[in-house]
């Protein structure tokens, strides 16, 4: 069976094991039903998310000039506490960023390979969790805005990690915490602004990856580089596929390449 399109995050479905599915132009895929089948893998061209037109993918699946213009490539993106739209200040386009920028967001900690605190839009739990290969996470602050999002996440990274360790995450190395314990112990770190939002009385979200072996030795594919690549699919991780050889492909990190997969053949 052969499939073709541009790479995009994979879809996810909360389960008792998380489902995936990748959505290509004529094809929706459940990825679940393909661990312990042999997929080759073709690079074939670029297509940015943003013009469509065939040119090298800069960073999150756009072009060089997409990401510098595009709305949903903005500083606040990756740096929520650059938002300015709570303010009524446009970055690239207002109608856009108040959209986005002014919804109910979450301030959370994960454990994906060591404890971390993030931010993710309300609307987005807990896929954000699943898509960073978190096995466990609690949200600790809803605050009304992107921008106190932002603020809370700077003041707490002071005390704990703002990165998931990739390699520890995909070979299963995850340290033991206590998250509720980390919660409460992070609460006076929290700014003045957003204290009033602080979370009492939840609890954590247990998250189960299908994953069948846990590479021991995890060394990224990069498929532009090398063209083709076949292997056999044996987990799924956060963003991740893995394979029998060690080798794993961070799906979200190519968007915007266009692939033809073939399964080659079915457990």
């Amino acid at each position: 069976m052969e499939y073709q399109g541009v790479l995009k995050k994979m879809l996810t479905e909360n389960s008792e094991t998380i489902q995936y599915y990748m959505e290509l132009e004529t094809n929706f895929i459940n990825v679940n039903q393909l661990l312990n089948s042999t997929l080759s893998i073709c690079f074939v061209k670029y297509q940015c998310m943003s013009c469509s037109l065939e040119k090298e993918i800069y960073r999150q699946g756009f072009c060089k000039s997409c990401f510098f213009e595009t709305p949903s490539a903005g500083d606040w993106i990756m740096r929520p506490e650059l938002s300015t739209a709570h303010l009524g200040k446009e970055d690239r386009n207002l109608a856009y960023e108040k959209s986005v920028q002014l919804q109910p967001h979450i301030v959370y900690l994960a454990n994906s390979s060591n404890i971390k605190v993030g931010v993710t839009r309300k609307q987005q739990v807990p896929t954000r969790w699943i898509d960073q290969g978190a096995h466990e996470a609690i949200e600790i602050v809803e605050v009304p805005n992107r921008y106190l999002a932002g603020i809370t996440e700077v003041a707490l990274k002071e005390h704990v990690a703002d990165k998931t360790n990739w390699r520890k995450m995909l070979k299963n190395d995850i340290e033991a915490v206590d998250l509720k314990e980390w919660q409460y112990k992070l609460r006076s770190f929290i700014p003045e602004e957003a204290q009033q939002y602080f979370i009492e009385n939840n609890t954590e979200t247990q998250i189960n990856f299908p994953v069948h072996q846990y590479p021991e030795k995890p060394k990224s594919l990069n498929i532009v580089k090398e063209q083709n690549y076949t292997g056999k699919l044996v987990g799924i991780k956060g963003q991740y596929l893995i394979f029998e050889d060690q080798r794993v492909f961070n799906v979200r990190s190519n968007e915007g390449i266009v692939v033809r997969i073939n399964v080659l053949n079915t457990k």
